[in-house]
This record gives structure tokens, C-alpha cells and sequence, in this order.
């Protein structure tokens, strides 16, 4: 009898509840499960500082605004206007742009941004309130000009070490006198020549305009005769920088709050619809604080009222929770899906007075976002629905389990399964012992710069990515720089070919030997060999630098063993070097031998006119570093004078219609062939480098090339190898000699 009651009380359970009472607790769980989840993948998607940050990083946002955004064409135009206000060429300003604001610190400027976006969104903030801190991108200006002014500004105050503050605040001080019209006294007198004071004088005038040049010209010619640079300059102030720098300094604190910019102002003025966000904020605050909790509550309500009232077993009870959780994680699912379908309908349209670079970007990362929210929806939506299915099944399975508990199995039944796992064992067993040595056993193909097919190509019938002033980088914080990672980031980024530039840190003797050609004054070329003799002095050792090593320069015999390292690393990969070299062959040869090169380095054919080893035997021989000089020829036999070797185009463009195929150092008939491809504008272009680094425009100038010189082109080195797309150029070429077999 006592059997039979509990038996009872587990089929009635604890009480009864009307069947209209049964389906709204059901459908009550089943809202409470849509919204709690919803409003989960809210929390962690649109309200999480991560998730967007997250997105940003995966449409590599940051490196693409550099290297797709400021040099579109658009962007480029408006740049000009921009930097046309500062008396710097406008490439030297851009190629420096990631020193000065790496990506680091733009990282950081825009996480702050998206921390105030959240916050306004839960309602932690009660005003939308964008502001950046530019006093770190302020603190990089600094660091950077300390870094390459510091032993001047120190021999100019006289002092051991440079006192920044100060010179900073003595050079605010002429400039203000020079706008005002008065003679700075913190200015020396410098002793022109005739010539060098007419010349000085037309530089001034010739920037003034039209109207005032004839009043003005012949006080600064008198001031400059007698060497009075600081008069000349007080007649030109007022007119170049008077009103120009007033209105800069105005429009400087109109936008900075004691180093903040407030970026809501100008946005809305650019008629940024920030209104979305508004609206937004009204219905989170809504959800999180009202919908959500109460949900909960509810939702725990129902599973109670379902779950210990009502008839049936407490199994059967347990799967109409079960059903309500599986059919609101099916429901959340639905629901994601739609508004992933209509979320490009909710998408912002591209502004129209925005550069195209940047409107894909925003699209991009829209279409991320969207696909990313849809993604944690249905993943959220996972939980509740495969909770759900796993509790109807466990009681489904309870259930078969207590009703044949006592029936048992029979031996025929456990004999049967313990064959069928037997089986399943032995097929597992032999599949392998027959699949695994026939996988493991295929011959390996050699891979030759990651690929079988250029194998057996000759090494003169490659293409090769090559990089123009390879050491040049703002990784490695250069003045001008001409590339953005450094030499061995260049490597794996693909790069095959580093044009590098070899130096001793130039001494106080050798600039006044080259001063002494010049047409300086006597004078002058005292003054100015004093101020390097107590500015610059000579570092020992061997330098990769860009013409003046005191605008950059790394050591030659560190980056020769990263160089080894990489190899080291990528068994399959042929380095070429070319060396513009300051140095002497001797020099060369030891610091390669210092690095631990030797066993790498290819020795050529001493007649250049000879076919060159393939790729694969360079491989297998492991003599995959093959090192041109541009001036030296030996004495070790693997330096080579590149021009013996190989040909190349000219190098001096100023524009990308300028390039052109004519022959130059090397003549016109070598086996290998350099196609010097980059613009010089007063330094190395970013800009033009979205240009001529475009897949299409490489081609289509290697084609015409090879067509006048009857030669395939081997080295096309460009700047900027991260802009554009120079990289799948050289690919395509591959891709077309291989075809060709």
C-alpha cells in the first residue's frame, strides 16, 4: 500500500493547475527564455567594449587606415589642402604619420571612444560624450624630435644635455616676435655670400604675395647682406605668418579643451545622424533595467508552475520544461536570423563626401559586426534549446529505464553489442594500419619561396617583391621613413629582395670635406662644421642608414643575423641584397662573416652572361642569400657588383606618369633585370604609393617593360609594400612563368 501512494503522489504530483493556466506558464517560459537571451547577446555583444574591438581587429582597421584610407586618392586630395598650410613637404608629413601617431596610440584614442559609447548606452553616462586625449599623439611629436634634435638643441644652449622645455619655449617666443613684426634677439647672424644672401632673399620674397614683394624686398636683401637673418625674417613675419597663425591658434583652442578634442561638435556639424545611438540608448536602458529582470523573474515563476504542479509524472512534468526551453532557444534562433537577414537594409549608407577607402571600411565593418552579433544570437540561442532537448531525453530515457529495470538484458543482447563494438574496433584497427602509411608515406615536394612549380625556374626567371631603402621604417622610427615594419616583418610579409644602404656614422672631418666643395661662404662653413663637430658625434660600428645616419639608423651586423634567423626559419626561401655601399668590399665581407653568414651565401658565375641555378638547387644546396654591391666588386667572391649582373630602369620619378622603361645603370641587356618603382617627391610618397603599388598599375608596367628590354623583370622594388597590393603583382608574375613551362 505505502508503494502504491508514493507511486500516486508521483503521478499527480504536488497539486493541480487548469490547463489555460498550464499553456500560459508554457508560453510565459517559453518569452522569458527568448528574451533572456536576446538580452544576453546584447550584453555581451553591442554593450561590450570587447566585442567591438574585437571586430575592429579582425577587418584589420587600423593598419588599413594607414595603408587604404589616408593615401585614397580622396583622402589624398584633401591631405594636400591640409598639409599645404605647413611648411613641410606634404610626403614627408605622411610617411612619418605612423611615428607620430602609431597604431597603438590610435588604438588606445579610439578604445576610450567606444568605453564612453557603451557606458552612454547602459546608461552610466548621461551624455554622449566623445573626447580625445591628443596629448599622447602631442608626447610622440616630442619623444620623436627629442630622439633626433637632442644633440643639437644641446650645442645650441651650450649644455650638456638638451633642456627641451626651454628651447621650445625660446622658439615660441622669436615666432611670435617674427609674426608681430619684431626682431627676435634669440636669433645668431649668420654671414651670406652674395650669391647665398640673393638666393636667401628670393626663398622670403617669393613667398609673399604679389602685392607686397616690391616694398619689401629691398629691406630683406639689406638685412641679409649683413647677415641679419633675424630682420629679414621680422619684414616677412606679419604677412606669412601673422594672420595664418593667429587663426591657427584660435582654430587650436577652438578645438582643444586643455589637450581634448571634443568630437561630438564635429560630427554632428558634418552631418553625422548621431540620433541611432540616442535611440538605442532609450531601449537597452529599457531592456537591461526593466524587461530583463522582470523576465527572469517570470521565467523562473513559470518553470516552477510547470515543473511541481500540475497531472502526469514529475518526468513528464520536467519535459514540458524541457519542450518550453528548446522552443525558446529555436525561437531566439529565428529571431537572430531575421534580423541578420534585414541588417543590411539597417545598415548606414556611405557618406558621400567621404573618401571610397573609407566607406568600404565602414561597411566592412558593419557586415562584421552584423555577422558577429548573429553568430554569439545563435550561439546563446544553443543554450536553452540544447539544454531543453537534453531534458526532454534524459527523462524520455528515465522513463524506459524504470518501466524495464527489472526485466534486465538478455546474454544473447550483451553478447551482440560486445561483437558489434569488437567490430567496430577491428575496422577502426585495419583502416588504419592500411589508410596511415599510405598518408604518411607520400613523397615530399621541395617548396621554393611556397611553391613546387618555381622550383624549376632559374633563379633569373623569378620575381621577386623587393623594397626600396628596405631599413628605412617607422618601426624602427627613421626620419622620412619609406617603409612601415621592419626588415624582418617585411620578410614575412613577403618581401624576397631589401635594397640596403651601408654606412660608417659620418664624421665632423667628412662633412667639412664635403663643405668644402661647396659654394658656402668661409664663414658659414665654420660655423656650420663647429655646430656638427659639438651636434653629431660619430658612433662606431657598421650602420644600415638612409644618407644621414642621424636620421635613422639600425646596426648592420644585428640585422644581417635577423636576416640569418629568418632563413634559418623558412628552409624554402631564396634572399636577394642589394647594397648601396658606403663602406669598403672588406668591411662588407667581415660583418658578414661577424653574422654568421657564410654558409648561406651563393657565390655567382664569374660571367654574368651564364644561366643561373634554379630555385630548388639553391634550396637543397642551401645557398639561399645571393648579395650584390652597387659599387664594390669583391674581394669576397660572393660580392658581386650588381650591375655586372643586372640592368634597371631609372629611379627619380615625381609622378606615376612619369615612370618610364628606359635603361639605366646596367645598360640594356643583362640577365637581371630591376624595376625601380616608387615615386620621390621630396622623400618617399605614401600617397603615390596607393597608386603605383596597385596590383594593375605593376603589371601593366612590368609587361611594357619586359617588352621594350626583351627580359623578364626579376626585382620590382617598390615603397610602402604594405600599400596596395605589390605583393599579388609578383605572385601573378610567378603565376604566368610557371604557366609558361
Amino acid at each position: 500500500m505505502a508503494d502504491a501512494r508514493e507511486g500516486s503522489v508521483r503521478r499527480t504530483g504536488g497539486g493541480a493547475l487548469p490547463r489555460w493556466a498550464r499553456a500560459v506558464a508554457c508560453v510565459v517560459a517559453v518569452l522569458s527564455v527568448l528574451v533572456l537571451a536576446l538580452a544576453g547577446a546584447a550584453r555581451s555583444t553591442l554593450l561590450s567594449r570587447a566585442f567591438y574591438q574585437n571586430v575592429l581587429d579582425e577587418q584589420d582597421s587600423y593598419e588599413r587606415l594607414y595603408d587604404e584610407v589616408l593615401v585614397d586618392p580622396a583622402s589624398a586630395r584633401a591631405m594636400r589642402d591640409l598639409l599645404g598650410r605647413i611648411p613641410v613637404p606634404a610626403a614627408q608629413v605622411t610617411s612619418n604619420l605612423k611615428n607620430v601617431l602609431p597604431p597603438a596610440t590610435l588604438r588606445t584614442l579610439v578604445d576610450e571612444q567606444i568605453g564612453h559609447v557603451v557606458a552612454y548606452m547602459r546608461g552610466e553616462e548621461p551624455v554622449l560624450g566623445l573626447t580625445v586625449d591628443i596629448k599622447p599623439v602631442l608626447t610622440n611629436i616630442g619623444s620623436f624630435a627629442e630622439i633626433y634634435l637632442g644633440d643639437l638643441v644641446a650645442s645650441v644652449q651650450g649644455k650638456p644635455a638638451p633642456d627641451f622645455p626651454a628651447f621650445v619655449q625660446g622658439l615660441s617666443g622669436a615666432l611670435e616676435d617674427i609674426a608681430a613684426g619684431r626682431r627676435p634677439d634669440s636669433l645668431p647672424e649668420l654671414h651670406l655670400d652674395e650669391s647665398a644672401a640673393k638666393s636667401a632673399a628670393d626663398t622670403l620674397v617669393d613667398a609673399l604675395h604679389e602685392s607686397v614683394r616690391p616694398s619689401l624686398r629691398p629691406q630683406v636683401e639689406a638685412a641679409l647682406a649683413t647677415g641679419d637673418v633675424a630682420s629679414a625674417l621680422a619684414a616677412v613675419g606679419p604677412h606669412l605668418l601673422g594672420a595664418e597663425s593667429g587663426r591657427s591658434s584660435a582654430d587650436l583652442a577652438a578645438i582643444t579643451d586643455g589637450g581634448h578634442w571634443k568630437i561630438v561638435p564635429d560630427l554632428e556639424a558634418a552631418g553625422v545622424d548621431l540620433g541611432t545611438v540616442k535611440n538605442a540608448r532609450s531601449f537597452t536602458r529599457l531592456v537591461l533595467g526593466v524587461v530583463q529582470p522582470v523576465a527572469l523573474l517570470l521565467g523562473l515563476a513559470a518553470t516552477a508552475l510547470l515543473a511541481f504542479t500540475g497531472p502526469g509524472t514529475r518526468t513528464a512534468r520536467l519535459r514540458t520544461v524541457g519542450f518550453a526551453l528548446a522552443v525558446g532557444g529555436a525561437l531566439t534562433a529565428a529571431v537572430c536570423l531575421l534580423v541578420r537577414g534585414a541588417a543590411d537594409d539597417l545598415m548606414a549608407e556611405p557618406a558621400p563626401g567621404w573618401p571610397p577607402s573609407l566607406n568600404r571600411l565602414v561597411d566592412d565593418l558593419q557586415h562584421a559586426a552584423a555577422d558577429s552579433l548573429g553568430a554569439v544570437g545563435l550561439v546563446t540561442a544553443a543554450v536553452p534549446f540544447l539544454a531543453g532537448l537534453l531534458l526532454v531525453g534524459g527523462t524520455l530515457l528515465y522513463d524506459r529505464f524504470a518501466a524495464r529495470r527489472t526485466a534486465g538484458w538478455s546474454a544473447r543482447r550483451r553478447t551482440g553489442v560486445a561483437a558489434a563494438a569488437g567490430g567496430l574496433a577491428v575496422v577502426v584497427a585495419l583502416a588504419g594500419s592500411v589508410l596511415a602509411p599510405a598518408v604518411a608515406g607520400k613523397e615530399a615536394k621541395d617548396l621554393c619561396l611556397g611553391s613546387a612549380a618555381l622550383c624549376d625556374k632559374r633563379y633569373d626567371e623569378v620575381a621577386y617583391l623587393a623594397t626600396h631603402n628596405s631599413m628605412s621604417t617607422t618601426q624602427d622610427r627613421f626620419i622620412g621613413p619609406l617603409h612601415d615594419p621592419d626588415i624582418v616583418a617585411q620578410l614575412n610579409a613577403g618581401a624576397r629582395a631589401l635594397l640596403i644602404d651601408t654606412y660608417t656614422w659620418e664624421t665632423p672631418d667628412e662633412i667639412t670635406e664635403r663643405l668644402q666643395e661647396s659654394d658656402i661662404s668661409p664663414g658659414m662653413k665654420e660655423q656650420i662644421t663647429e655646430l656638427v663637430a659639438r651636434a653629431n658625434p660619430p658612433r662606431p660600428g657598421l650602420w644600415l642608414c638612409h644618407a644621414v645616419c642621424r636620421a635613422g639608423a639600425i646596426g648592420l651586423v644585428e640585422t644581417l643575423r635577423q636576416i640569418g634567423d629568418w632563413l634559418d626559419e623558412h628552409p624554402g626561401d631564396v634572399v636577394t641584397l642589394v647594397v648601396q655601399d658606403a663602406i669598403t668590399g672588406e668591411r662588407t665581407r667581415d660583418a658578414f662573416h661577424e653574422a654568421g653568414l657564410d654558409r648561406l651565401l651563393l657565390t655567382p658565375d664569374p660571367d654574368p652572361a651564364k644561366p643561373w641555378p634554379t630555385l630548388g638547387e639553391l634550396v637543397r644546396s642551401d645557398r639561399r642569400l645571393v648579395v650584390f654591391a652597387e659599387e664594390a666588386d669583391g674581394p669576397a667572391p660572393w660580392y658581386r657588383n650588381f650591375y655586372r649582373y643586372g640592368m634597371e630602369t631609372p629611379f627619380a620619378f615625381k609622378k606615376p606618369a612619369e615612370m618610364s622603361c628606359v635603361p639605366h645603370r646596367g645598360g640594356a641587356d643583362k640577365r637581371l633585370f630591376l624595376l625601380n618603382h616608387f615615386i620621390t617627391d621630396a622623400g618617399g610618397s605614401r600617397l603615390d604609393a596607393a597608386v603605383v603599388n596597385s596590383r594593375r598599375f605593376i603589371l601593366d608596367r612590368v609587361h611594357r617593360c619586359e617588352a621594350e628590354r626583351g627580359r623578364p623583370v626579376n626585382f620590382a622594388a617598390v615603397d610602402f609594400a604594405t600599400i596596395g597590393d605589390a605583393l599579388g603583382a609578383v605572385d601573378a608574375l610567378n603565376d604566368e612563368r610557371t604557366a609558361r613551362r
